[in-house]
């Protein structure tokens, strides 16, 4: 049994008519990996008399931060709060920049908006799709407080540069690390490189609860503040210290952590059904010409796929990534975009960003589609999805080179 899939925002639902070529069903760009297991520990808990302000919140904090080797975890209900209230906890605000990555899930990044500090755009590396170093080091100004670099896709960013750029400029550096949980870089889990780290568990993640996120830290005095500023416990409701702060009232409830905590004691189950998932799409992609195949940086141990992405040749327009991403969703397949760049984006346009301004950025994400990816798929059905995609980019774009 499992929970019925989300989707991005952006997604458009495809028909209702059964697929064509023996594929009788919809097939969700993501699905939960929901097990008895997760059913049981909901269902008891339901039973119980507390659904909230309950334990369970704080066994799957510790038991998250004991996962990573973190000294600190505190659960918060999105990835966007949690690097809002990441922000807050280190001075960023109103006069502040921040840099970050226009290539990237758009509602954490919007988080450094939100706090009221300026967000700035450095562009990626063309391969790996993370930010860029030498582009965020061009980009540091006096005003200039913290890097945000994101995991994109689950492809660690390369931390030893970042964290010397960070040095050497005094700046708080900020690991994104919503799309990437269980990825490596230089043997290291992620989520461990940052000064803090945030977590997203909503869909397509691949530990979901529904909504929530987790932020980590190893520094005692952050940890506080980000509590402080995530909500009130009920026995703090007297404390002058604890009420001089006023919170965001963040928490997650125990329903909530319930279900993150039983999927975090199978992670290393549902990580190795993802990574056969992923084996399945490498066969039959193997014979798709015209696409950039999947990169792993030298640096990188490690990387478990936020979705699969299949980045399409330089002969295809984005008007022809979409055709192809409409062709799909007409064959019961749910596919899209994987990034529509931040900077492009309406929110940023006061800021006086345009098309043209971060070039690496917007070549890919014009040609990048995000294909179904979770542990449900089979091997029919991949090939279905392949071949489908395979019969669309002809009618665009045939022939096209390989990036």
């Amino acid at each position: 049994m499992t929970a019925p899939a989300l989707s991005y925002d952006d997604i458009e639902t495809a028909g209702e008519e059964p697929a064509a070529k023996g594929i009788d069903s919809f097939i969700p760009l993501s699905d939960p990996d929901i097990t008895i297991a997760e059913i049981e520990t909901v269902d008891a808990l339901l039973r119980s008399p507390r659904l909230s302000n309950g334990p369970v919140v704080e066994a799957f904090e510790a038991a998250f931060a004991g996962y990573l080797g973190r000294k600190y975890a505190v659960a918060v209900p999105s990835g966007t709060i949690g690097l809002l209230i990441a922000l807050k906890a280190c001075g960023i605000g109103p006069g502040d920049e921040v840099i970050a990555s226009a290539y990237s899930f758009r509602e954490t990044a919007h988080a450094v908006s939100l706090s009221g500090a300026r967000p700035v755009f450095a562009d990626i590396d063309y391969w790996s799709g993370t930010v860029a170093p030498q582009k965020v080091e061009a980009r540091i100004t006096a005003r200039t407080r913290a890097i945000v670099a994101c995991n994109n896709n689950g492809h660690p960013a390369p931390w030893s540069e970042l964290r010397a750029i960070a040095g050497r400029h005094d700046l708080v550096l900020l690991e994104d690390s919503t799309e990437a949980l269980g990825s490596r870089y230089k043997g290291e889990l992620v989520g461990t490189f940052g000064d803090v780290a945030v977590f997203d568990f909503a869909q397509p993640s691949l530990l979901t609860c529904g909504e929530g996120g987790m932020v980590v830290t190893d520094d005692i005095d952050l940890a506080v503040t980000l509590r402080r500023h995530r909500s009130h416990r009920l026995n703090e409701r007297s404390s002058v210290v604890v009420g001089a702060a006023a919170p965001y009232q963040a928490a997650i409830s125990d329903l909530s952590a319930a279900l993150g905590l039983a999927q975090l004691r199978r992670i290393d189950e549902i990580l190795e059904r993802r990574r056969l998932i992923e084996q399945l799409y490498a066969t039959h992609v193997q014979s798709f010409e015209g696409i950039k195949p999947p990169y792993i940086a030298p640096d990188v141990t490690e990387v478990n796929w936020f979705v699969y992405l299949v980045h399409l040749g330089t002969r295809f327009t984005r008007s022809s990534r979409d055709a192809i991403a409409e062709d799909l969703r007409v064959e019961q397949v749910e596919a899209t975009a994987y990034s529509h760049p931040l900077h492009l984006q309406r929110h940023y346009f006061d800021l006086g960003y345009r098309r043209g301004d971060l070039l690496v950025t917007e070549k890919i994400a014009d040609r990048a589609v995000a294909l179904p990816f979770h542990t449900h798929l089979t091997d029919d059905q991949i090939a279905f999805i392949v071949e489908t995609m395979k019969d669309a980019s002809i009618n665009v774009g045939a022939g096209a080179a390989i990036y």
